[in-house]
């Protein structure tokens, strides 16, 4: 092949590679042109940054994976969320199956030995009792308290202990962690992508419990195949009205991405723009058959405490919760 030939092929490579871009954004911004809210829109899997978080030394556990995935606008977002999980405390198992710590019953757990965190020396102590479907990281009054153990499955419940002064601030990060990364779904009931489901549920020694009076604030939702099934009213994310069915061809689906404020767990931060938390059922979240939670009911649903999460409990996968304890 003569240089001649050798240009012309270059420039015919280059100017083919250009045209499909220049397809690929059209049909991008095509797709996207009848979504109305105020997120931003990102489209197929994410990149891989993190394979696995987490090693179950004790079972089987789903792979718990963080990515990277990149909007129009040329904006990354981590999927499923930022988390503190390699360099955080952790909170104490009250049961996890990979660790081997599988009591029967709260009687069978040491409490005396969970360590307090310190947010107010002349507060109260306060003992939380904890599950999250999947991953919780626990703040009051803006203090880290500790993050779960698990990021994904099996699924575990948690104890902590902090001292604090009424008033305080609690503050949630909870997470429905996903198989597959940008896409908001996991292999699950016969479908390739197929969208989990969240909950979070908690008691306090101080009468503390999780219900419609908290707040909660959709930042991640996926997948979503049709933009125009979402919706925004009264500072509520909404996404009701879209598919949650399985399918084996979800690698094209849509996510929707908000912006974290950076000091949301702070006890300052106003958060009167959000919507109260939504109550969920425990045949709703599926806890029925899961140790973790049945072993410790008393402490859950028996001690008051309701299941919350957003709006949509399938769909919103990354979720912000407050409330002020007073």
């Amino acid at each position: 092949m003569n240089n001649r030939a050798r240009r012309d092929t270059r420039f015919s490579s280059a100017t083919l590679l250009t045209t499909l871009l220049l397809i690929s954004s059209f049909a991008f911004a095509k797709d996207t042109s009848n979504y109305k809210g105020s997120g931003s829109i990102t489209q197929g899997f994410a990149k891989t940054v993190e394979a696995n978080i987490f090693e179950c030394k004790n079972g089987r556990s789903r792979v718990a994976g963080i990515g990277e995935v990149t909007d129009s606008t040329g904006k990354s977002w981590t999927v499923p969320a930022d988390v503190n999980y390699a360099t955080a405390a952790k909170a104490v198992d009250l049961y996890e199956e990979c660790a081997n710590i599988t009591p029967k019953s709260i009687a069978e757990v040491a409490q005396d030995s969970v360590p307090v965190v310190v947010v107010d020396p002349e507060g109260e102590e306060v003992t939380g009792y904890i599950f999250a479907d999947n991953y919780f990281e626990l703040y009051i009054n803006g203090t880290l308290i500790a993050v779960d153990t698990v990021p994904f499955t099996p699924f575990n419940s948690s104890i902590v202990k902090f001292k604090v002064s009424k008033p305080y601030t609690i503050a949630v990060k909870v997470i429905d962690w996903e198989e597959n990364l940008g896409l908001g779904s996991e292999n699950n009931r016969g479908k390739a992508f197929h969208p989990g489901d969240g909950g979070f549920i908690a008691s306090f020694s101080d009468g503390t419990v999780t219900n419609a009076d908290w707040q909660a604030q959709t930042y991640y939702t996926s997948p979503i195949y049709d933009l125009s099934c979402l919706n925004e009213v009264a500072g509520k994310r909404l996404s009701d009205s879209c598919t949650t069915q399985g399918t084996d061809d979800g690698q094209d689906a849509f996510a929707v991405h908000w912006e974290t404020p950076s000091n949301w767990m702070a006890k300052e931060f106003d958060a009167s723009a959000w919507p109260q938390a939504s109550l969920y059922s425990e045949d709703e979240i599926g806890v029925n058959n899961k140790k973790a939670y049945m072993n410790f009911i008393d402490k859950f649903s028996g001690a008051g405490a309701s299941f919350i999460w957003s709006t949509n409990v399938v769909l919103d996968n990354q979720v912000l919760l407050r409330y002020q304890v007073n």
